[in-house]
């Protein structure tokens, strides 16, 4: 039997729009994927006294649809493997208090919407969620198909075992056609069907892979920021950067794999949903690309190759990994690998320690194009 799961933050525009870098209506896709899963664990946890087991919530800026539901109903728990799965509300590791002001602006639901206390925020599956379901799956296989280009720095199986990855991330939303998706991302993963993802998504909002809750496992925590949760300001070439620490982190005492956005835990995959995932041998940040068989390839990232400009292309700054010491570590050149599968389409460049501003950085992302397969 194998797990796969694919949330995801997502851009999204009315059919017929042509986007400029920084047009609004994006999001981003968090994800993940996992072999032969292993039994569950202890009993849930009771909701406190007169929870409600769902109310309805006036629809996002967005349109899209949300449902408040008692975070011990959520539709997580009705996974064979997660039916006596006992409820984590916080991690067992420290996350850092400091938030950009203006992350609260553009990130979840607005103050007014909060999900009462003992319920959190559940994103209706939508015809169009459905059909999105095909393109996804591409940034979150461990298998590469016809028609999928990547650009990305990962950190050398060696070296490890590792139990998390994070930095922050410039978002953009680059102009794609008809069935195509580019997306920007960081991921943890074994050498099996074993593997997690996290960032943003851009697609033409017809199309595209199983995200968000419409693959079932993920404990969702947070009563503002829910899987799915789209981001009107995006970056602009050469003008303003907007951007989002994004981290993947295992709990060294549950083994669940937490999802955080601007430090702030949004929830986790249960240790029981993987076969293999009790560490990661592989972890790393960068882009990748769908368009179908034989057709141009979207743009990744910005839609420009690595200049060391930070205002131009699309960047990870501050990045880090967690190693058996649980302490986070900046990743020197040797500990790392650079791969492009198309250069003339797609550049990446690892630059090391660039100082306190940028911390350990990279760039990746082109133009696309006529890539081949």
């Amino acid at each position: 039997m194998e797990y796969a799961t694919r949330p995801a933050w997502r851009t999204r525009e009315q059919q017929g729009s042509a986007p400029d870098a920084g047009a609004s209506g994006s999001a981003l896709p968090l994800g993940a994927t996992g072999g032969a899963p292993a039994p569950g664990a202890c009993a849930a946890a009771a909701p406190p006294p007169n929870t409600p087991a769902s109310s309805h919530h006036p629809p996002t800026k967005f349109g899209d649809i949300i449902d408040c539901i008692d975070i011990n109903k959520q539709p997580a728990f009705d996974h064979p493997l997660l039916k006596n799965h006992k409820l984590q509300r916080k991690p067992n590791f420290k996350t850092s208090s400091v938030k950009n002001s203006w992350a609260r602006l553009i990130f979840g639901l607005e103050k007014h919407q909060y999900c009462p206390t003992g319920t959190v925020p559940i994103q209706t599956i939508t015809k169009d969620d459905l059909i999105r379901d095909k393109l996804l799956n591409s940034h979150t296989s461990t298998q590469s198909t016809p028609g999928d280009h990547f650009a990305e720095v990962s950190l050398v199986p060696g070296l490890g075992p590792y139990y998390g990855v994070s930095g922050s991330l410039s978002i953009y939303n680059p102009k794609v056609e008809k069935d195509q998706s580019s997306a920007s991302v960081l991921w943890v993963r074994n050498e099996d069907a074993n593997r997690i993802v996290l960032g943003w998504h851009r697609d033409n909002y017809e199309k595209t892979g199983c995200f968000n809750m419409q693959c079932p496992g993920f404990v969702q925590t947070n009563k503002r920021i829910y899987l799915g949760t789209r981001v009107d300001i995006t970056s602009i070439y050469g003008g303003r950067t907007i951007e989002t620490n994004v981290s993947i982190t295992q709990d060294p005492i549950t083994k669940n794999w937490w999802l955080n956005i601007e430090n702030t835990n949004i929830g986790y995959f249960p240790i029981a949903l993987f076969s293999n995932m009790a560490s990661a041998q592989q972890g790393g940040w960068g882009g990748k690309t769908h368009a179908p068989p034989g057709a141009p390839s979207p743009p990744m990232g910005s839609g420009y190759f690595p200049d060391k400009s930070f205002i131009h292309a699309c960047y990870f700054r501050d990045v880090s990994f967690k190693n058996g010491s649980t302490q986070n570590y900046g990743s020197e050149e040797y500990h790392v690998n650079t791969e492009t599968d198309k250069p003339s389409c797609f550049g990446v460049k690892y630059y090391g320690n660039q100082g306190r501003q940028l911390g350990y950085s990279l760039q990746f992302g082109g133009p696309g194009g006529n890539c081949g397969n």
